[in-house]
């Protein structure tokens, strides 16, 4: 029976013995289990969160205190790094490159960057105007948080909502994604280790209805949540009974623009691995290119070349740069768009079908380039979140603007340019959350991260993330001979 539920500083099964495998999407073989919530233990959770939430064992502790805490979260990230690393691997499928030189350090320095916001959370004095009347704010905890962790970054993203939820003195549940649970448990292992008290972090695995009963529950303050845009609706609205505070950080169909005066050789390799790191599994992954159409001929010829070119394999392969998609059901989804594009016109120009031979029963895809694309077509419009490249062409930069902008998404965009003017009248112009200029997708602790439209409401990480964990409250003191 797997224990992979942690309520009250305690490691349980499942109420009634539920449980599901866990699968390594390289081979399809099991490589783990782990409890399936039920509501009841959702109940158990929320009320050990809540009872931690006034425990003077948080509630008394000092932003100090707190503050080493967290510290101590990232020294042991570190001191298990290789382990981590290899977990992420095999449970998510990404190259173990990915694991080791991004996940475990980047989890590390998001521990790191908020313990510093716990001394920092700061209220204000106001210049009211009532005669006798001095005012002041205070940020307080918004309460007991639910952390709903997405399937493509497990680790580090329950890294970046779980730091700044506890730096400010909230309580949380976590839930993994059913697919990749594996990290998210061994990080809370780690965050018991490092002194977190009972009650103050929990942990729940399941699929759709544990996650449903987070969202829809009264004892619940706040959501956070990452994942699909359609699921991200049914949360606002199971969180509408109480009108929890919500963060979602959804879909993506990120523009990158080639101008006429890029650099080619840097653009390709640039947005190449721009869409298909950890396989294209990335929210702001590099998915529509804008090439100048006098330049259009020339990347697509040599993106079709570079892709060819990449190692697919295993992640545990240290050769790998292509990865596994993360199931069997995502790998069929990418599979129906590549189908739908030929059917709609589009020409492919390399890959479009899955791995064969010794790759077989994994869940591979070939990085897939398609030109002839226009902007009306599936593939140029919905979010495929796999190595798929539609490659557009335009020739008036005004034109171009509204195309990139004709989108339900606006998670990010990138800019490939030698002149400074164009890519900063360009990013402004452009409606997303994020602009990279010259450079790959990349989050980072200090930067603010979170999207446009149906890419999602609030923000994550950089200051901005401590404002989304607090109450701000102001106090009046009246009577005063000031």
């Amino acid at each position: 029976m797997s224990k992979t539920l942690f309520i009250d500083g305690e490691w349980t099964a499942s109420s009634t013995g539920g449980s599901f495998d866990v699968l390594n999407p390289a081979d399809g073989e099991i490589i783990g289990s782990a409890a399936e919530a039920s509501t009841k233990d959702i109940d158990e959770a929320v009320a050990a969160a809540r009872g931690a939430l006034s425990a003077k064992e948080w509630r008394d502790i000092t932003p100090a205190q707190r503050a080493r805490i967290l510290w101590r979260v990232a020294d042991l990230i570190e001191a298990n790094a290789d382990e981590l690393a290899r977990l992420e691997t095999l449970d998510q499928g990404q190259p173990l490159g990915v694991s080791r030189n991004l996940n475990s350090p980047g989890a590390a320095e998001h521990f790191r960057y908020c313990a510093g916001w716990c001394t920092k959370i700061e209220g204000a004095t106001s210049p009211v105007s009532i005669p006798g009347a001095f005012h002041y704010t205070r940020r307080e905890p918004v309460g007991v948080c639910a952390l709903i962790i997405p399937w493509n970054f497990p680790f580090m993203t329950a890294a970046w909502k779980i730091a700044p939820a506890l730096a400010c003195g909230n309580t949380v549940i976590v839930k993994p994604a059913e697919q990749t649970p594996l990290t998210t448990v061994r990080l809370v292992e780690i965050l018991t280790e490092a002194g977190i008290p009972a009650g103050v972090v929990n942990l729940v695995t399941g699929g759709p209805e544990a996650g449903r009963a987070l969202t829809e529950h009264a004892g619940i303050d706040k959501v956070s949540f990452t994942g699909s845009t359609e699921v991200g609706k049914e949360i606002v609205r199971a969180s509408s009974g109480n009108l929890k505070r919500v963060t979602l950080e959804l879909g993506g169909k990120s523009p990158s623009i080639i101008a006429r005066d890029a650099d080619i050789d840097a653009a390709v390799q640039g947005n190449l691995m721009g869409n298909v790191f950890n396989s294209g599994q990335v929210c702001a992954a590099y998915s529509r290119f804008y090439v100048d159409s006098a330049r259009v001929d020339e990347f697509a010829e040599k993106m079709a070349t570079a892709a060819a070119s990449l190692k697919m394999g295993p992640g545990l392969n240290p050769d790998t740069v292509l990865g596994p998609l993360n199931s069997a059901e995502h790998l069929a989804r990418v599979e129906s768009h590549v189908k739908r594009a030929v059917e709609a016109g589009a020409e492919l120009r390399g890959g479009g079908s899955r791995a064969q031979g010794e790759l077989a029963n994994g869940y591979f895809f070939e990085p897939t380039i398609f030109t002839g694309v226009t902007d009306s077509m599936a593939v140029a419009r919905e979010e495929i979140f796999g190595p798929v490249m539609p490659i557009l062409s335009y020739d008036d930069a005004d034109e171009l603007v509204a195309r990139a902008n004709d989108s339900d998404f606006g998670l990010a965009a990138a800019i490939w340019t030698k002149d400074l003017n164009t890519a900063h009248e360009m990013a402004a112009r452009i409606q997303a959350g994020t602009i990279y200029v010259n450079m790959l997708p990349a989050p980072d602790p200090a930067a603010p991260w979170g999207g446009y439209k149906s890419s999602g409401w609030g923000r994550e990480m950089g200051p901005q993330a401590i404002e989304e964990y607090t109450e701000l409250k102001g106090v009046w003191i009246g009577g005063l001979n000031l």
